[in-house]
């Protein structure tokens, strides 16, 4: 279950202080499989297997969720092969031209004939809230998808008034200016990856992988005016990732020290596993989303 992207929100201590009937108002909203003729459905699942009763699991502070999706698979070309049969075989017998209407409701016929067969594929996305400093941290590097499970949170508990990211410092400026100087905060170095860009629209971009990103012709990109809008990042030997000029983290990876922390930890059930990992997950990531608050300005909003 480690989490491999990260979009933030953030609430307030207010906020934090009404989730405390949390499970009993997920357990309205749990998913479903999509009806005969629904194309998808979506909802709440537990965090240890879909045919589970409890939805959140909930180390110290943190509290673990899975928003869900279950959609229909029926891909278009199934749709447009037996229309086109169903078009053709009307043309052949009654000699006439079909106009746009009634195309439409053959191929609704057609939908409501197929869906019911269509296989179901389900899609999840992690998500864990810190009650004790706010963050609403998901699993997905997806603007949408974070929007659309956080408004999943918001229909299940009726009120959730959350955030994304304000910072005060602009986060391409100053991950441009650490790229230049070379002069990074106290525990971070530079990962192996950038992406450059000239910030007049449709200017250059340059995308940098496995490189040196301390040699002159990664310098030369930025004299000319290009900036970080991408930037892989290593914080203090146990966290590697890609940050974005939006905050958003992704290409997320534990490294060795964290790994060999977790290996320590005697576990004899899927539950004592899940314990473990959230525990320490939520441990490093904590230390990290206050290091971000501390580098580009990211205040808790108030109830005020």
């Amino acid at each position: 279950m480690w989490f491999r992207n990260l979009t933030l929100f953030r609430f307030s201590e207010h906020t934090a202080k009404s989730l405390k009937s949390l499970e009993s108002k997920l357990d309205q909203h749990r998913l479903r499989p999509p009806g005969p003729i629904e194309l998808s459905t979506s909802g709440f699942i537990s965090p240890h297997g879909r045919d589970e009763e409890v939805l959140t699991h909930r180390v110290g502070d943190y509290v673990l969720l899975y928003i869900a999706n279950e959609a229909r698979l029926l891909p278009n070309s199934v749709v447009s092969d037996e229309l086109s049969a169903r078009l053709k075989k009307i043309s052949e017998k009654e000699h006439r031209k079909i106009g746009s209407k009634e195309r439409k409701r053959l191929k609704d016929e057609v939908l409501t004939d197929l869906l019911p067969r269509a296989f179901t594929k389900m899609s999840r996305t992690g998500c864990y809230l810190s009650l004790k400093s706010g963050w609403v941290v998901l699993d997905t590097s997806s603007r949408k998808s974070a929007e659309t499970a956080v408004t999943q949170l918001r229909e299940a508990l009726g009120s959730f008034p959350v955030v994304p990211m304000a910072p005060e410092e602009s986060p391409r400026s100053l991950m441009t200016d650490w790229l230049i100087h070379g002069k990074l905060p106290a525990g971070l170095v530079l990962g192996d990856e950038c992406e450059l860009r000239d910030p007049a629209e449709a200017g250059a971009v340059v995308r940098c992988r496995r490189q040196d990103l301390e040699t002159d012709e990664v310098r030369e990109h930025l004299k000319s005016g290009k900036q970080v809008f991408q930037l892989g990042l290593v914080y203090e030997d146990r966290i590697g990732f890609a940050l974005g000029e939006d905050l958003t983290v992704r290409k997320l990876r534990f490294l060795d020290q964290v790994q060999d922390e977790l290996g320590e930890t005697d576990r004899d059930s899927s539950v004592a596993e899940l314990d473990a990992v959230l525990a320490l997950m939520t441990l490093e990531l904590e230390r990290l989303l206050l290091k971000l608050t501390q580098w580009f300005g990211l205040p808790r909003p108030s109830d005020k």
